[in-house]
């Protein structure tokens, strides 16, 4: 299980490594904010699709087959990226390493679980999940470092050391056993299904895909635009304190899913949205303040919120539906969260193109409290359906 969880935490930096590099990419290449949320987003764009021919083909390629291949195409996604010449070879290296994480994310969870004894699963189903938060957090904090400390060649020595991660991750997938199953061999139709049971249909879109569509919107915007928020709002040359506030708003929600209370998951999912809106907030007042205090204290109250609500979301998608019907609404939640991923941080980047990107931020905050303000007017509806289905 530890073996796996290190190729997990590798790819998962690996997928967000470019974050701090974004400010030096929209220097050298003459970019604009809302070119620089479409090099962000197509990495997204070509995730989804990916993610799901390979969830419904993986078992019958062969699990450690598609890991392995994931991991050479991030490799080779790395290399664009340091042999870069042109700017369409960021955009290139960006769709490869959308196609890497989209095969590796699901085809990874399928694997660990074979890999995890049955008294054991359930703590490596949680730990993974957090996992791919520390290490999305990890990747801009590593880049940034390396960047702002060593100074050398910046928009190609942080990719050595992303190389080095992800041979190891190499390495360590090869010493680890197949377990593929006999049946896996055999042809099987393609099915990619995301329909939503009517019976849970409002509950899911309610507690479910509006609340993780807001965490990776909000998310998408730090890791898009706080770099360049962080350099040019708040007027710090230091490139380390943006990857930095994407560890803790990312790592620390990450181990925020451990602490207890509350137990009762709808109190709980009403507090992370709550935290979700406010930490937005304090991030805009910062940038108005140009105060790195305050956009500190908002990352982390962000970062609250987005790890609860994670949480919280995701246990709902496993707990409405049937058995026989989860695996299309886990479908549809990992849909409805990579949208957050594409279409406002692009939202966002249009904006920009008439206003400053601390007005566009307050715009995004006005949408999102919408969906916090309705979330949990619905919770209310949500709470009696969910006591009376938990109490049956």
């Amino acid at each position: 299980m530890k073996s796996m969880l290190w190729v997990v935490l590798i790819m998962s930096c690996g997928a967000t490594f470019i974050s701090s590099l974004f400010p030096l990419y929209g220097e050298h290449y003459k970019l604009s904010s809302l070119e620089i949320t479409i090099l962000f987003a197509v990495y997204a764009a070509v995730l989804l699709p990916t993610l799901l021919v390979v969830g419904a083909r993986g078992n019958a390629w062969g699990l450690k087959r598609v890991l392995r291949y994931s991991i050479w195409i991030s490799v080779a996604s790395t290399l664009l990226f340091l042999w870069n010449e042109n700017i369409w070879m960021i955009y290139a290296a960006r769709i490869l390493e959308g196609i890497a994480y989209g095969a590796f994310t699901g085809t990874a969870s399928a694997f660990l679980i074979k890999q995890t004894s049955k008294e054991k699963l359930g703590t490596a189903i949680k730990l993974s999940g957090v996992i791919v938060n520390i290490g999305f957090g990890l990747g801009p904090a590593i880049s940034g470092l390396v960047i702002q400390y060593l100074q050398i060649d910046p928009l190609r020595l942080p990719y050595w050391f992303l190389l080095a991660m992800l041979a190891s991750s190499l390495v360590v997938l090869e010493m680890l056993p197949k377990h593929e199953d006999a049946a896996a061999k055999k042809p099987a139709k393609m099915k990619l299904s995301l329909g939503i049971p009517t019976e849970i249909r409002s509950h899911f879109w309610s507690v479910i895909g509006l609340p993780i569509f807001t965490v990776f919107t909000l998310g998408g915007i730090v890791l898009s635009l706080i770099p360049s928020f962080v350099k040019n709002v708040i007027h710090t040359d230091n490139l380390s304190v943006s990857g930095l506030l994407i560890l803790v708003l990312l790592g620390y929600g990450a181990l925020m899913q451990f602490f207890p209370w509350p137990r009762n998951p709808v109190l709980r999912m009403r507090l992370s949205i709550l935290f979700l809106a406010i930490g937005s907030w304090i991030i805009v007042v910062s940038g108005q303040n140009e105060s790195l205090f305050l956009l500190w204290t908002g990352i982390f109250v962000q970062g609250i919120g987005a790890g609860w609500t994670f949480q919280t979301s995701l246990r709902f998608a496993t707990q409405l539906p049937k058995p026989e019907e989860r695996p299309r609404v886990i479908s549809a939640f990992y849909l409805c969260a990579y949208a957050g991923f594409i279409v406002p941080p692009v939202g966002v980047g249009v904006l920009t193109q008439f206003f400053d990107l601390n007005l566009s931020l307050i715009l995004l905050n006005i949408f999102a409290a919408l969906i916090v303000v309705y979330v949990l007017a619905y919770s209310v509806r949500f709470h009696r359906h969910y006591v009376k289905s938990t109490v049956q």
